[in-house]
């Protein structure tokens, strides 16, 4: 039974690894004050037919602090690269001039500094809501052994171990979320 519980103990870290991974893949598309490739991470193209991330038809680099290049392996790919960045929604306008796509990202006013924070406060409430569930799931299990047989006592060492690492990986969506404000809010 105690491997049974280790298991259950091992795929609850996962989960909540995972949910940090998560927070960290999500909160680098939004944009802080310079220019990163990043922000096109999660934008497709339409791609003969297939729906294929930017990053495997094109070439993205930062010129400078606030603006991309964007430069398509193939000529004919401009005209769907320059769609999927409008349809991604992400508050830029592309510039295409035939040869290469520029992206020069607007300087950010207080209010959209703001507005950021609210959208990384948002992954930030997702990623310790998934944390949760993985502890509750792991909780339901230690409990239903203990009903099943295993050491009570055991079941409540455990249940802290649960807890303890459920705290930890909290505080590090904490700390994300505070490099992450400090980056936007950096003029």
């Amino acid at each position: 039974m105690d491997d049974e519980i280790a298991l259950y103990l091992e795929a609850s870290e996962e989960s909540m690894q995972n949910s940090v991974e998560h927070f960290k893949k999500e909160a680098s598309r939004i944009r802080s004050g310079k220019a990163t490739p990043n922000m096109f991470s999660g934008v497709k193209v339409d791609y003969y037919g297939s729906m294929t991330p930017l990053s495997q038809v094109a070439n993205i680099k930062a010129q400078d602090g606030r603006t991309l290049i964007i430069a398509p392996w193939e000529k004919t790919m401009l005209a769907p690269v320059e769609q999927a960045i409008f349809q991604a929604n992400l508050g830029v306008t592309p510039q295409n001039d035939g040869e290469i796509i520029r992206v020069v990202l607007p300087i950010l006013t207080e209010e959209r500094r703001r507005d950021l924070i609210k959208q990384v406060s948002v992954l930030v409430e997702k990623a310790k809501v998934s944390i949760r569930n993985a502890r509750r799931d792991v909780m339901n299990e230690l409990k239903q052994a203990v009903k099943d047989g295993y050491s009570e006592d055991m079941g409540k060492n455990k249940e802290a171990e649960v807890q303890t690492m459920t705290n930890k990986f909290s505080a590090d969506i904490d700390a994300l979320m505070k490099l992450k404000e400090q980056d936007i809010m950096k003029i």
